[in-house]
């Protein structure tokens, strides 16, 4: 999953550099943490949310397959 976070992320930001994903386990429960650089926020979580609820999206289909839970949180 943070293979996938990364290189979504890395796509629609300008500093793709500055792009950091991190990953916590707890079980079936697993959480991916999103850093970007500040001037970016905007674009990773677009107008009212909606780039930020398809990548949660996307990241939900993908986990069903593996029977985990993922939760995406940008910070």
């Amino acid at each position: 999953m943070k293979e996938l976070v990364e290189v979504i992320a890395k796509a629609l930001v300008d500093h793709p550099d500055e792009v950091v994903v991190t990953e916590k386990a707890n079980g079936r429960n697993i959480t991916v943490e999103l850093h970007v650089a500040p001037s970016d926020m905007g674009k990773v979580i677009g107008k009212q949310g909606r780039i930020a609820k398809a990548i949660r999206s996307v990241v939900k289909a993908t986990s069903a397959k593996e029977n985990k839970r993922v939760d995406v949180e940008i910070i």
